[in-house]
């Protein structure tokens, strides 16, 4: 999908389709502006569903003020028109009221962007402007003034939130990654005290990634090959919409061969990725034309130390990312699915994927198929795309239950004898 070659009323109703579909707003809240290249702003209309917008319900403003369309624009359109007016690199505004957002606007603080590298790159510093009337100037003025400084995200006092950029998808970008980071971090003060990077561990991050890949032009796409790179892009759908991925986090790889694998693209939305999008790596060369996942080193790593996996994930999964970034002990004996599925999960410190990759395939096996890996980000192994990401659904799925769990009462895990009852009955060892 070209998103900016689409009409901005596509592209509005696109992303506030999306938002919506997230629940990161409700059926009258939000709204989504554009500033095209002749200076007119479409926006989304005020009171209207957002769950069923349709181009021709986006607003068209001229630059002389004339509204053009069959709705009234949104009551928020002077702050759009004020940050317009502020920021020359700004053509795009997106403003909504996600729960995690909202709720760290009631207490007036601003969530943590520094448990994981990614919301600190993506999103920068955030600002916060103070509590106004919602459409009036003087609300618009606090806002703008926070974008004055260079903020590109603004925490919007006992309302919401609002993110700004160059395009809409990345104005998106922007907003989902800060609901992400909120998100971690309230899931995280449930076990305890987040642990922040610092600034030089977040610069480690940069580094990430082969940069000395050669290309080569595929002569030809074997039929499994075309198979796999389907069902490949069914499964980066699936772990977007249950929340395993983001648009900008996650990444899927399956082997092809013994020295051939097809690997996620860097940054490719994955809510769209499309077979052609996925990059084949053979003999340590990319595909023409196309930029892997920065992760393709460990994954290249993987398969060459361990000839019985097949498929890879590396996702940012919240409920198990809280254990990683508070560095809170995650036990699988919770129910026998999920100790069937992971036996012992490892575990390994912030920077090990990019420093010490050997030490994480070293310790991925039969028994330790899942790994953590602190502050950053949940490594997923298996013999098939299905089993890979089965291992990755059900980590996410113990972490949530446990953290509900400890909100209820005392966790009682399945015992030593019990535990020796499955490997027996289940042939574990």
């Amino acid at each position: 999908m070209i998103f900016d070659l689409m009409h901005p009323s596509e592209q509005i109703v696109l992303l506030i389709n999306r938002v919506y579909q997230k629940g990161l707003t409700t059926t009258s809240g939000g709204n989504l502006s554009i500033l095209d290249s002749e200076g007119n702003i479409w926006i989304t209309p005020s009171g209207i569903d957002k769950g069923s917008l349709t181009p021709d319900d986006i607003c068209k403003v001229l630059p002389d003020g004339t509204v053009i369309g069959k709705h009234k624009p949104s009551v928020e359109l002077p702050i759009h028109k004020l940050v317009y007016q502020t920021r020359s690199d700004v053509h795009a505004v997106l403003h909504a009221h996600p729960p995690a957002m909202v709720s760290y606007s009631l207490i007036r603080k601003i969530p943590s962007i520094n448990v994981i590298p990614t919301p600190h790159q993506v999103c920068g510093k955030v600002g916060t402007a103070r509590y106004e009337v919602p459409g009036s100037q003087e609300l618009a003025k606090g806002i703008v003034d926070e974008i004055a400084k260079g903020y590109n995200v603004v925490i919007m006092e006992n309302h919401g939130v609002i993110a700004c950029a160059d395009s809409l998808f990345e104005a998106f970008k922007k907003f989902e990654t800060i609901n992400f980071a909120a998100e971690l971090s309230i899931k995280a003060h449930a076990l305890g005290t987040p642990e922040e990077l610092t600034d030089e561990q977040v610069a480690l991050n940069s580094k990430k990634g082969f940069t000395t890949l050669g290309e080569f032009i595929p002569q030809s796409h074997s039929s499994d090959e075309r198979k796999l790179r389907k069902e490949m892009c069914a499964l980066i759908h699936r772990a977007y919409d249950q929340n395993l991925f983001t648009s900008t986090q996650g990444t899927f790889s399956v082997r092809l061969g013994k020295d051939s694998f097809l690997i996620t693209p860097y940054n490719v939305d994955r809510k769209y990725i499309q077979p052609e999008d996925l990059v084949r790596i053979d003999f340590n060369w990319r595909e023409a034309g196309k930029m892997p996942s920065r992760s393709v080193g460990l994954h290249d790593l993987i398969y060459k130390n361990h000839p019985e996996i097949n498929a890879i994930t590396v996702a940012h999964p919240i409920h198990l990312m809280a254990f990683g970034v508070t560095k809170t002990p995650i036990d699988s004996r919770t129910i026998p699915e999920s100790y069937i599925a992971m036996r012992d999960i490892g575990r390994v410190p912030f920077g090990t994927s990019i420093l010490e990759p050997e030490k994480i395939s070293s310790m991925i096996s039969d028994s330790s198929p899942v790994v953590l890996v602190e502050n950053d980000c949940v490594i997923s192994t298996g013999s098939t795309l299905i089993n890979a990401f089965d291992r990755l659904e059900v980590a996410e799925f113990t972490a949530n239950t446990i953290i509900r769990a400890k909100q209820i009462g005392d966790i009682v895990m399945i015992s030593e004898e019990e535990v020796e009852a499955i490997n027996k009955a289940f042939n574990l060892k």
